[in-house]
């Protein structure tokens, strides 16, 4: 796992700041981290309408086997998207979402950061090109807490 910070060869931050062309299967990007807090889960509760109390009901989740709150899986895929440093110019649109597992609990007070590898190159002709990343969400410890197949639709070079 690279440490906050830090990457391994071969690794940049997540930036979605190139065309099309220019991306390679194979690579690989690390973004920065950020803390999960109670004012996500209570913010997010609110916006979704999701009140479910093993996001937000201390007492309920002292009876349950996580003993403190977990946030919710779609609050930290949406904190996920936005450590993505998505570059208007470059990025068209948001293509699609596959496979996504929640597949560790992320609790108040965890630092996630975001993992992605291009596994998949698709030309859409005029319109760009689909790339697909392998995505990871990860926690301090390491631990993937989501994972999915993320597709977004990317400029190609202007034509000279």
């Amino acid at each position: 796992m690279p440490k906050r910070g830090w990457l391994e060869k071969g690794e940049t931050k997540v930036n979605i700041d190139k065309y099309f062309e220019e991306y390679e299967i194979g690579e690989r990007f690390v973004s920065r981290g950020r803390t999960i807090t109670e004012a996500d889960l209570v913010n997010f509760s609110g916006i979704s309408g999701d009140w479910y109390p093993l996001h937000t009901d201390v007492e309920y989740v002292k009876t349950t086997p996580f003993k403190q709150r977990i946030a919710h899986g779609m609050l930290v895929l949406s904190i996920g998207t936005g450590l993505c440093n998505l570059q208007p110019g470059y990025l068209i649109a948001f293509y699609g979402m596959d496979r996504v597992r929640f597949v560790n609990p992320t609790f108040i007070g965890d630092t996630i950061h975001v993992e992605s590898e291009v596994t998949e190159k698709t030309d859409k002709g005029e319109r760009g090109g689909v790339l697909t990343f392998r995505q990871e969400i990860k926690k301090q410890t390491g631990e993937v807490v989501v994972s999915a197949m993320k597709k977004i639709l990317v400029a190609k070079k202007p034509a000279c």
